[in-house]
């Protein structure tokens, strides 16, 4: 996992937990009914959006690729999405680039799974099937007896927030959304992990506001974006992206190619920074922190299980070469993320000996780290 939070980012997020906790929750949920509470929503609600403009795609000569949108063309949130809501990448001053799709996705799936854990029986357990990415998600939580609406307000954040990880986690590893169509090419982009969580951190806010989800979702990402500073129009946008080409990205290569990234940001755990552009920003840089404990102290993740049964494509003996069987859980999560450091580190500097052998040495001391701490258990 990532260091300990920072000042600045333990504060902000001290100050949030107590906005949830300072009353009990009067949230207008999306209305969910018994079989929208059945059905999760799809792993991707919408599709958005590849890092840089301009891009080329594979077999498609002379069209280009851009997602980027501005403050005039934002619509209006709906759960599950529409076209009204003009999602897209826009430049912030303490947020760095956000993508609008993801705050949204990850929003619309914390409320799912609060409406999921506020309808299941007081200290019950709840099983639910999600679907398949990377291989057959299964959700289980134990809901302790006692349990406050806020606290089961950041259980849901923190169960969205973790399946988020997990979709860059299984993208890197060959999952896609479309048939033959790999999506390595935006795992760990430089702004999805930050807008992923600033999406749960909006949708549990939404959910604590008085007015209609929706309504408050609209208004939560206009006052996010004004707060960190975003850029007004779209030109401002594409003039940050000028200036990380080549460094960030690159558009020598065509969509879906990998190559595409130039840089990943990796860092998932426990707070997270945004990656500013050094020319564009001279505020200080938003941190936020991942949800980990109720306000009494007890442990989130401790509450929950994300099992997960990995397809062929994930490289298991690998990554856990004790394991007799190819499950894993969020705990995980962050061995498995070492593992795409190894591999794109190793395709950078493939051309490095030293680096390379440097890289394996390193891999190999993590393999054995784990497999004594396996034994240990």
């Amino acid at each position: 996992m990532q260091p300990l939070a920072t000042l600045p980012g333990f504060l902000s997020f001290a100050i949030f937990l107590s906005l949830l906790t300072a009353s009990e929750l009067k949230a207008k949920l999306p209305v969910l009914d018994p079989h929208e509470i059945k059905s999760p929503p799809p792993r991707i609600i919408r599709t958005c959006c590849s890092f840089g403009y301009d891009l080329g795609i594979v077999g498609l000569p002379g069209k280009k690729f851009t997602e980027i949108t501005s403050i005039e063309k934002i619509g209006p949130h709906t759960y599950l999405g529409s076209k009204e809501e003009e999602n897209g990448i826009i430049y912030t001053k303490r947020g760095g680039f956000i993508d609008l799709g993801h705050v949204r996705d990850q929003a619309d799936w914390t409320a799912f799974l609060y409406n999921l854990i506020i309808h299941a029986e007081e200290g019950g357990e709840i099983a639910k099937h999600l679907g398949h990415e990377g291989g057959e998600k299964m959700l289980y939580i134990h809901l302790p007896a006692n349990l406050d609406g806020s606290d089961k307000l950041l259980l849901a954040g923190r169960i969205a927030y973790d399946l988020s990880v997990w979709h860059e986690i299984a993208t890197w590893f060959g999952s896609s959304y479309i048939p033959f169509i790999p999506e390595r090419y935006s795992s760990f982009s430089i702004e999805d992990n930050y807008s992923n969580l600033l999406g749960v951190m909006m949708g549990m806010e939404a959910l604590k506001s008085d007015l209609p989800y929706e309504e408050a979702m609209t208004q939560l990402i206009s006052n996010y974006l004004d707060s960190l500073g975003a850029v007004r129009m779209e030109k401002e946008t594409y003039s940050a992206m000028q200036e990380v080409e080549n460094v960030w990205w690159s558009r020598e290569k065509k969509l879906p190619s990998e190559k595409v990234l130039l840089q990943r940001n990796l860092a998932s755990y426990q707070s997270l920074r945004p990656w500013l552009v050094p020319t564009r920003s001279n505020a200080q840089p938003l941190i936020i922190t991942v949800p980990e404990y109720t306000a009494n102290g007890l442990n989130l993740s401790g509450m929950y299980k994300l099992s997960i049964d990995l397809n062929y494509k994930f490289p298991v003996r690998k990554m856990f070469p004790y394991r007799s069987d190819r499950k894993i859980t969020q705990e995980d999560f962050d061995t498995m993320i070492q593992e795409v450091a190894y591999e794109w580190l190793n395709e950078t500097y493939k051309k490095d000996i030293y680096a390379k052998s440097v890289l394996r040495e390193l891999r190999k001391k993590r393999i054995h780290d784990e497999t004594i701490m396996d034994n240990e258990v």
